[in-house]
C-alpha cells in the first residue's frame, strides 16, 4: 500500500480523504489545510491526522494528492515533486500553461509520476463506449449546471468545459487546427456560458457548450462517425449506440431499413452497452496507484492535462477578441 497525504480539505478534499480511507491500495497518512479552523474541524469530525505544515506531510508519504484551489496547484506540486513524491493533481493541472510545462519538466527530472483528475475519463458510460468511438467526425457536447458560487472564480471553460475538452482530445487522434468561441458573463466577472467550435486537422469538428447558470443539470456528448452515432450521458451514466450496416437481402418484419438516393439500403440497429457502475473518483485515484506500482503510464498524463488546458485558454482568448 502506498502512503498518501492530501493537500486541501475543502469540499472535494473531504471526498478524496473519505475514499482514500476506504481504498485498499493506499494508506491514508493524513492531510494539510492552511485554514487551521477548517483543518481542526475535519480532523475532529472524521479522525484524519492533521499535519501542521506541508513539509511534514510530504516527508511522511509516497504520494501527494493536491486538492487545493487551482492557483496553488503549481506551488504544491513543485514542493512535492522536488521531494521525490508522486503527485495526483485535481483538474485543471495548473493556473497557466507555463506552470503546467514546468510541472512536467520537474516530474521528468525527479523521475516521479503525475496524474490529473479529469474524472470523466473514469465515467462508466464513457468507459462502456470508448472502444466504439472510432474516428469521429462530428462531436457535440453539452455541460450545463445550476448556479453554484463555488467555482465562479474561474471562467466556465476552466470550471466545466475542460472536462469535455479532455474527453474529446482523448478520442480524436488528430491535432487541433482552429478554434472559434464566444462567451457571456451573466452574474460573474468571467463568462458563465460559453460555446466553442474546435476544428481538427483530420476534418473532425467538435461543438462544445458549457453553462453554470442553467435551470437544470446536463452532461451529454454525442459522437458521429461513419455508420455509427454514439451518445454518452455522463450525468445519468447511460449510453446508446446506433449503428448502420448493409441491409439483408430479405429484411425481417421488424428490421429498420433506410434507403438513400442512390438506392443503397442500410439496416439500423440500436444497442445499450452494459454500464458497470463505479466510483469514478476512487477509480482514478486507484488507477494512479496501479501506474506507480507497475511503472506504467497513468491514464490521464500531465501532458494530456496540459493539452486540455492549452485548448481551454485558446477558447478563452477567443472571448477577448
Amino acid at each position: 500500500m502506498l502512503k498518501i497525504g492530501v493537500l486541501g480539505a475543502g469540499h472535494l478534499g473531504k471526498i478524496h480523504l473519505r475514499l482514500l480511507q476506504q481504498s485498499e491500495k493506499y494508506e491514508l497518512v493524513g492531510f494539510y489545510d492552511p485554514n487551521q479552523e477548517n483543518a481542526e474541524k475535519v480532523s475532529k469530525e472524521f479522525g484524519y491526522k492533521n499535519f501542521s505544515t506541508i513539509a511534514t506531510l510530504i516527508h511522511a508519504v509516497d504520494v501527494i494528492d493536491i486538492v487545493t484551489p487551482t492557483l496553488s496547484h503549481y506551488k504544491c506540486a513543485k514542493v512535492a515533486i522536488k521531494s521525490g513524491k508522486h503527485v495526483f493533481i485535481e483538474k485543471p493541472i495548473s493556473n497557466t500553461i507555463e506552470e503546467a510545462e514546468e510541472i512536467i519538466a520537474l516530474a521528468n527530472e525527479y523521475k516521479v509520476k503525475g496524474q490529473v483528475g479529469h474524472v470523466e475519463r473514469f465515467n462508466p458510460a464513457f468507459i462502456a463506449t470508448k472502444n466504439m468511438i472510432e474516428n469521429p467526425m462530428f462531436i457535440e457536447a453539452h455541460r450545463l449546471a445550476e448556479f453554484n458560487p463555488r467555482g465562479t472564480d474561474v471562467p466556465v471553460v476552466l470550471d466545466l468545459m475542460i472536462h469535455d475538452i479532455d474527453a474529446i482530445l482523448s478520442v480524436v487522434q488528430s491535432k487541433v487546427k482552429n478554434i472559434s468561441a464566444s462567451g457571456v458573463s451573466v452574474i460573474s466577472d468571467t463568462p458563465d456560458i460559453a460555446n466553442a467550435r474546435i476544428e481538427f486537422e483530420n476534418g473532425c469538428v467538435a461543438n462544445l457548450t458549457a453553462s453554470r447558470i442553467s435551470m437544470k443539470n446536463m452532461r451529454k456528448s454525442r459522437f458521429f462517425q461513419k455508420d455509427a452515432y454514439i451518445s454518452v450521458d455522463f450525468l445519468e451514466k447511460k449510453c446508446e449506440v446506433v449503428k448502420m450496416k448493409d441491409a439483408p437481402e430479405v429484411p425481417g418484419d421488424f428490421d429498420m431499413i433506410l434507403q438513400n438516393a442512390e438506392g443503397i439500403k442500410k439496416q439500423i440497429y440500436f444497442s445499450n452497452p452494459d454500464v458497470e457502475q463505479n466510483n469514478a473518483i476512487l477509480d482514478e485515484l486507484e488507477s494512479f496507484a496501479d501506474a506507480i506500482n507497475t511503472n506504467t503510464t497513468p491514464i490521464v498524463t500531465l501532458e494530456q492535462a496540459t493539452e486540455a488546458l492549452r485548448v481551454a485558454y485558446q477558447i478563452i482568448a477567443c472571448f477577448k477578441k
